[in-house]
C-alpha cells in the first residue's frame, strides 16, 4: 500500500514541476524591457486558454501532493 503512495506521489510531483515550468512568467526580466514595447504596439498574442489550464493544473496537482504527502505519513505509521 505504501508503495502505491509513494508512486503516486512521484508522479504527481513530476506533473506539478512539468506544470509549473510550462507556465509563462509574469515579469520576463530584461528581455521584457527590451521587447516590451514592441508588446505594446502590436499586442501580444497570448493564448488564455491554455494559461488557464495550466493554472488549474497546478493548483490540482499542488492540493492533491499535499493529500498523498498526508495519506502516506498517515499509512506508514
Amino acid at each position: 500500500m505504501t508503495g502505491l503512495f509513494i508512486t503516486l506521489l512521484i508522479i504527481d510531483a513530476v506533473a506539478l514541476i512539468t506544470l509549473v515550468l510550462l507556465q509563462s512568467s509574469k515579469t520576463t526580466g530584461l528581455s521584457g524591457a527590451i521587447s516590451g514595447g514592441a508588446e505594446q504596439l502590436f499586442g501580444k498574442q497570448k493564448a488564455r486558454g491554455v494559461d488557464a489550464f495550466l493554472h488549474r493544473g497546478t493548483i490540482v496537482t499542488g492540493t492533491l501532493l499535499f493529500v498523498l504527502t498526508f495519506v502516506l505519513a498517515y499509512v506508514a505509521q
